[in-house]
């Protein structure tokens, strides 16, 4: 079967932004790009039919624009583009169990607006059985080149104790093939018992911290030497994970975190840690579901 990364489109410049990292992405990671277009009132295909009548015009023009764009800026990549008479949060769904990852517009949020990432992006991410990357415009909309010059690091929040296979082989196989470290977060909140009536015991914190330092060592080990040429670094936090995660995103190239796939099925959410990356993140951000 065809390896393919598909990159939702629906023309906002946040979709347009998607689209050129996924096709930076792709030609990274040698796989087909599909361009998803997805409409329930798409018509079958006509023939011979003028402009002007053609409910599918629109839909035919954005797909191509965006297609004629990315060939030119990526001559030996295979660019293919997709119309989908569906409802785009079912074709999305649909298109993610197929590829190797989704690529999706995020919208830049103020925090006051942080609860409403996009009905759509918040539910195909929630659902999805593959990684979702979520990419601003800001990022992205003023750039002709590929992002393998830019600087920074993929950084991947991990839990201890938690299941992060999932997560680390994203993170490794993403910072490998674009030549950068690796850096791996860990935010762990103070225990009651390290505050006192005159502040904080540090003691309790520098044992905290160095618990989860060697926990993320242990972590790693077989990474560092599955992946010998990618450097490697941790950060442990103490602070709420969900603050230390995006904290630790500026600069970055990418932040990895996960999603545990199992939830009752009328409930799939997005845990704290998540929802704090997908909304307040200035940098893409993988979802991706684990068990």
């Amino acid at each position: 079967m065809e390896r393919v990364l598909t990159v939702g489109l629906d023309g906002s410049p946040e979709s347009l932004a998607a689209a050129r990292w996924a096709a930076d992405e792709a030609e990274r990671r040698n796989l087909t790009l599909r361009l998803l277009h997805a409409w329930p009132m798409l018509a079958p295909e006509p023939t011979d039919t003028p402009a002007e009548v053609d409910q599918n015009y629109w839909a035919n023009r954005l797909v191509r624009n965006a297609q004629t764009e990315l060939q030119e800026r990526h001559p030996g990549l295979t660019v293919v583009g997709s119309l989908v008479a569906d409802d785009a949060q079912d074709a999305l769904l649909h298109a993610a169990s197929e590829a190797e990852m989704l690529v999706l517009g995020s919208q830049g949020l103020a925090p006051a607006e942080s609860y409403f990432l996009g009905d759509i992006s918040l539910a195909v991410v929630a659902r999805a059985e593959r990684p979702v990357v979520l990419v601003r415009a800001e990022r992205q909309e003023d750039e002709h080149r590929p992002l393998s010059g830019a600087p920074g690091d993929v950084v991947v929040a991990l839990k201890l104790p938690g299941p992060c296979d999932d997560l680390l082989e994203f993170a490794f196989t993403t910072a490998a093939a674009r030549g950068v470290p690796v850096r791996a977060v860990h935010g762990r909140s103070m225990p009651l018992h390290a505050y006192t009536p005159w502040g904080v015991d540090h003691t309790v914190t520098q044992e905290e911290r160095h618990e989860a330092h060697r926990g993320l060592r242990q972590l790693l080990r077989p990474w560092r030497e599955k992946f010998p040429g990618v450097t490697v670094s941790e950060s442990v936090r103490m602070s709420s994970p969900a603050k230390a995660v995006v904290a630790a995103t500026a600069g970055a190239q990418l932040l990895v975190v996960g999603r545990r796939k199992h939830h009752r099925p009328l409930t799939p959410r997005l845990g704290p840690v998540a929802q704090a990356a997908a909304h307040h993140a200035p940098c893409p951000v993988a979802v991706v579901p684990h068990d």
